[in-house]
């Protein structure tokens, strides 16, 4: 344990910087550890305070900057990259997407403290077009409040440091075993949860084709947007005649879904994760005839079939 507060003291400031842009940019490195650490030799003189918090900051400024930039760019495109990567449930986009609408851009401030938002939050405040003096002060804020949070932590307990390092010395390795056994379980429990959470998921899809010959065919068909308020706002276009219901709203609202025709429900959530709980849901109503649209409104879109764009009201006013 000596030589680990060793090797922090001499390499702290780059292991810092290392581990909170790997965190913020989605890989799965708790940061947490680390940024108590370095509170705690901050207090007890070993490194700088105001050094580690400024390169802490930084480092999640980073971090963000690049899914920031990537939603801006790639929109919905770099929300199903971060769930490629990340261990957390493809459900934590439809949370960060409601504190947003709850609480606007100040929601950056405080979505570091939850978890899987924190890398989500930038690339969400890219694809709604969110300014970037904004984003880069809110977000700031946030980092600042997040890792000064932890630092601080650290800090408090500064001088229980030598205690824990002449107690963890005496376990020697197994200390070292024990501690990378945590995280491996840490990884392996984040793997399985995922892994349960799509199987529960599961339920048969329809493609945009087959939508499509049913549209066209004339048959009785009922699709059904269940994307929120931001994600009109950032794209505005949805399949003709589709029925918005927001997901939040959806369950207070089913008795409005017809129970005698073909029910296609659509989200823009990787993998259709909104789309397949609601799909589940209206089947536990007794509404058998439901199906969730393979791909969303983005695999509907890449196939060039019809859009319309509505007015506040709901008035379809173009079709492309």
């Amino acid at each position: 344990m000596h030589d680990v507060i060793e090797f922090l003291i001499r390499h702290g400031q780059a292991v810092l910087f290392v581990t909170v842009f790997a965190e913020q940019i989605g890989l799965p490195i708790p940061a947490v550890p680390v940024l108590l650490a370095v509170g705690a030799l901050a207090g007890a003189g070993k490194l700088n305070l105001a050094l580690v918090i400024f390169i802490s900051v930084a480092a999640c400024l980073a971090g963000d900057v690049v899914w920031y930039e990537l939603g801006r760019r790639q929109g919905r495109q770099a929300l199903n990259l971060l769930c490629r990567i990340s261990l957390e449930p493809d459900s934590c986009v439809r949370r960060t997407e409601n504190l947003f609408t709850r609480h606007g851009i100040r929601a950056l401030i405080f979505a570091k403290f939850v978890p899987a938002l924190s890398t989500l939050a930038p690339a969400l405040a890219g694809l709604f077009r969110i300014g970037a003096r904004q984003f880069l002060l809110y977000n700031g804020l946030g980092a600042l409040l997040w890792s000064g949070s932890f630092i601080a932590f650290g800090w408090l307990f500064s001088d229980q440091i030598e205690f824990l390092a002449e107690r963890a010395a005496r376990f020697g390795e197994s200390a070292v075993l024990l501690l990378g056994g945590l995280f491996v379980g840490y990884l392996t429990y984040k793997f399985l949860h995922r892994q349960w959470l799509l199987r529960e998921l599961r339920i048969a899809r329809i493609t945009p084709e087959e939508l499509k010959q049913l549209m066209d065919d004339g048959r009785s068909v009922l699709v059904v947007d269940l994307r929120g308020a931001l994600d009109h706002e950032a794209d505005p276009y949805t399949i003709p005649g589709a029925l918005r219901i927001p997901s939040e709203q959806f369950e207070h609202r089913h008795h409005d879904i017809p129970r005698n025709q073909d029910i296609i429900l659509f989200c823009a959530c990787p993998n259709e994760a909104t789309a397949a709980r609601m799909a589940l849901l209206l089947k536990r109503k007794g509404i058998a005839r439901v199906r969730p649209l393979a791909g969303g409104i983005d695999g509907w879109r890449e196939r060039a079939f019809p859009l319309e764009s509505r007015l506040p009201g709901g008035e379809p006013v173009v079709t492309l």
